[in-house]
């Protein structure tokens, strides 16, 4: 299964991880939605739209780097 890992900042606390495992893991096709708080890193698996990945993450607050 395809996966990729995301570099995200400005999240500080477990909410911010239950909020990003929750939204993005809504997504169309999103298998598993693993958030690291400590590295910043959100690994997602499944066939899913990297776009809409990346604009759901910056919707909810954080930033992607890519």
């Amino acid at each position: 299964m395809p996966s990729k890992t995301y570099k995200v900042s400005g999240m500080t606390c477990g909410h911010c991880v239950e909020k990003v495992e929750k939204f993005v893991g809504k997504l169309s096709g999103v298998h598993e939605v693993k958030v690291e708080l400590e590295n910043g890193n959100v690994a997602v698996s499944g066939e899913f739209n990297d776009t809409e990945v990346v604009n759901t993450i910056e919707r909810l607050g954080y930033s992607v780097h890519q």
